[in-house]
């Protein structure tokens, strides 16, 4: 009863391990149970330590070795298989590694066998040697392979996103990022679930479940060692396409260490990186600053950070391409300038009444009106306020300015602290008043004209006093 069925396999892939063709028959397995929703195949080790891999699924026919491509796995999205020579070639490495092969199913029982070629008989090849079913009734496909280590199944069941332990932190249309497992030496690079490279530098792993056109021809019969250049414009879209803080906080968080040379991969695609920013702003308060402020004095730092703000490290040129671009919900993104800018525009003076200083304040703050007419100025007559403030606005450099102009409401505001040095507090007191004067600001000719002045009229009745 038995029929020879010549596998006509031209091409032996010497370097294959038996690992690569115990993949081959998991990646079918799993095709099939994709294909028709039936139950999850199973990996098992029967008590004669032979290793089983079954499906349910409608079962192997002898006609399947004849497939150099299945259409029907190449119009599904999901199947991992793309060749039907992936059969063919995993059986002539079980032969060549001394590994019995029985395949089951309800549809004939297959092993194989060299065979003289038909019309041939000087020439022997290897056969499929089918034989009517043992089992009718038996559901799917039982593979059994007598002489496969265990450290064969587990290298090959390790190919596998589902076996291998890695999890996603996200999944986008293009394909999943995954954890980075713990102590792993690389990250993996996974196609519809089935590795295909790994990268020593990459700070996550990735499922790839949309292919490109390049990707797909790089898909070689071996299915291993794919280049990067087929894959990372993948990677991009992916990591492009994610919202979440799980992927964009360790992105961000990478970006700093780019000064010590450990930044990864990915973080070296510049679009990737703004990206990140802008993923990472939209789920959290944080403010960007460049490593040199972040190690300086800088006083709008600390005001952001007690605002509830978390400082995300990034280099000078992304910092520089966060200007006028938004987050994912059309906020501007947050360095310090803005931050200044956002906190000056939302900023309520804390006005302090008289009544409420301290003795030492009060003895200065009552010098307000001597050295305005010191100035041969009266407050009154010109319609101004002296008030003082607990909280001021921040500077270009993001301190607390000491006085200001308020024009709007025709007062002089100054900060408290100013209060306690007579000097400090006169001189900022006449600077303001000069911008009220003149209605203008620092460095303008008009300015320096009138601060001139009125310090020539202070030091004049000052000297005059003086004398008397």
């Amino acid at each position: 009863m038995e029929q020879a069925f010549d596998l006509n396999i031209g091409e032996v892939l010497e370097h294959w391990q038996v690992a690569f063709a115990i993949r081959e028959l998991i990646a079918n397995a799993l095709d099939e149970y994709v294909i028709t929703g039936t139950a999850e195949p199973q990996i098992a080790k029967d008590g004669r330590g032979d290793w089983h891999i079954r499906d349910f699924g409608r079962g192997i026919r002898y006609e399947h070795l004849t497939q150099n491509e299945n259409p029907e796995k190449q119009q599904h999205q999901d199947v991992i298989g793309k060749f039907g020579v992936g059969l063919k070639d995993a059986l002539a490495v079980f032969d060549r590694n001394q590994i019995t092969v029985n395949i089951r199913s309800g549809h004939g029982d297959i092993t194989t066998g060299m065979r003289a070629k038909n019309g041939f008989p000087d020439i022997t090849t290897l056969h499929a040697l089918v034989t009517p079913p043992a089992d009718p009734h038996l559901a799917g496909t039982d593979i059994c392979l007598s002489g496969a280590s265990d450290d064969d199944v587990a290298i090959a069941k390790g190919f596998f996103l589902r076996y291998s332990g890695d999890t996603p932190l996200e999944q986008t249309r293009l394909g999943d990022v995954l954890t980075r497992r713990a102590g792993a030496d690389e990250a993996r690079i996974y196609v519809k679930g089935l590795m295909v490279a790994t990268e020593p530098n990459f700070l996550f792993s990735y499922n790839i479940t949309r292919l490109s056109a390049e990707l797909e021809r790089a898909l070689n019969r071996e299915r291993s060692n794919v280049g990067r250049g087929a894959y990372s414009a993948q990677v991009k879209k992916i990591l492009t396409a994610c919202q979440s803080s799980q992927v964009a906080g360790p992105l961000t968080d990478d970006l700093g260490q780019y000064t010590s040379g450990t930044m990864h991969d990915e973080l070296s695609w510049r679009d990737v990186a703004l990206h990140a920013c802008r993923v990472l702003q939209t789920n959290e308060k944080v403010v960007f600053v460049t490593p040199w402020v972040e190690h300086g004095d800088n006083q709008a730092l600390r005001h952001a950070i007690d605002d509830g703000y978390r400082p995300v490290v990034v280099p000078d040129d992304i910092a520089r391409s966060l200007g006028g671009t938004t987050d994912l919900e059309g906020r501007p993104m947050i360095d310090l300038e803005a931050y200044r800018q956002e906190f000056n525009d939302s900023l309520v003076f804390v006005l302090v009444d008289p009544a409420e200083l301290d003795p030492v304040e009060r003895a200065v703050f009552d010098m307000t009106s001597p050295i305005v007419s010191l100035a041969k100025t009266n407050l009154r007559g010109i319609g101004i306020d002296v008030v003082i403030s607990e909280t001021m606005r921040l500077d270009e450099g993001g301190q607390p300015i000491l006085g200001l102009w308020d024009p709007q409401e025709r007062r002089v505001i100054l900060r408290r602290d100013l209060l306690h040095s007579l000097d400090r507090y006169a001189g900022i007191l006449l600077r303001e008043l000069g911008r009220a004067l003149t209605g203008t600001f620092d460095e303008t000719p008009e300015f320096e004209e009138e601060l001139t002045r009125l310090l020539g009229v202070v030091a004049a009745a000052g000297l005059t006093h003086t004398r008397a």
